[in-house]
């Protein structure tokens, strides 16, 4: 049973969202909140798998509430962003403060299903219309700062793993485009993740192009998982 909090401002939207999940066998609404303040309140009393947060919200902010419900739960609860917007200026702030993923408000319900499910399993899931687009035009807007990691820290093979890990290949995809077995495919992800100190797969994409090894309109596009 994943056990989820739905936080937005929009009480229409929220409800919708609470409704939908509350259909599924296998999750359960625990908690409800209208700003980030109150989100960070319900997911301390109510500790859940998940948790569903608007970007834009009054007092606190969707990222503010995802960095201390991630602190607060010790990366127990995670966390999966909504944006009304394609191009929304906080969703790289959102990936890089450890959210999982994040999915657009008018996603379908089955995207919706998908994404909560993947997002609680501890895999990372960015919506795929919009990925490339977000992930690459923030990454180059902030090029005057330089990234904390340097490509010099990963072997030749490591790279190649985080290119193909930002291009969204899975395990399975990444050994059989290199010809090696999934477990070293896994051996050489914990070894990056490791050196450059990432939490996920969705870290891991926007490393790849802070690095230069994936460029706009390089491929970033579906669920990693």
């Amino acid at each position: 049973m994943i056990r989820a909090l739905v936080a937005d401002d929009q009480a229409v939207v929220r409800t919708g969202f609470v409704n939908l999940l509350n259909t599924q066998e296998d999750i359960e609404v625990v908690g409800e909140a209208e700003d980030g303040v109150q989100a960070v309140r319900v997911a301390a009393e109510t500790r859940p798998d998940l948790a569903l947060l608007d970007i834009r919200m009054p007092h606190k902010n969707g990222i503010e509430a995802a960095r201390e419900i991630l602190a607060g739960s010790g990366g127990t609860t995670k966390v999966l962003m909504l944006t009304t917007f394609g191009l929304d200026e906080y969703v790289y702030d959102a990936l890089a403060a450890g959210a999982g993923g994040f999915l657009l408000k008018d996603a379908t319900f089955p995207e919706l299903l998908h994404a909560v499910r993947v997002v609680a399993a501890g895999n990372a899931l960015l919506s795929p219309e919009i990925t490339k687009r977000v992930i690459g035009e923030f990454v180059h807007a902030r090029a005057s700062r330089l990234p904390v990691h340097s490509v010099g820290e990963l072997t030749a093979r490591e790279a190649e793993v985080l290119t193909l890990i930002a291009r969204g290949l899975s395990n399975a995809e990444i050994a059989s485009r290199l010809t090696i077995t999934d477990h070293t495919v896994k051996t050489h992800i914990n070894r990056l993740f490791a050196k450059l100190e990432l939490r996920d797969r969705a870290q891991a994409v926007i490393v790849a192009y802070e690095l230069g090894l994936v460029r706009v309109g390089g491929g970033v596009g579906r669920g990693f998982g």
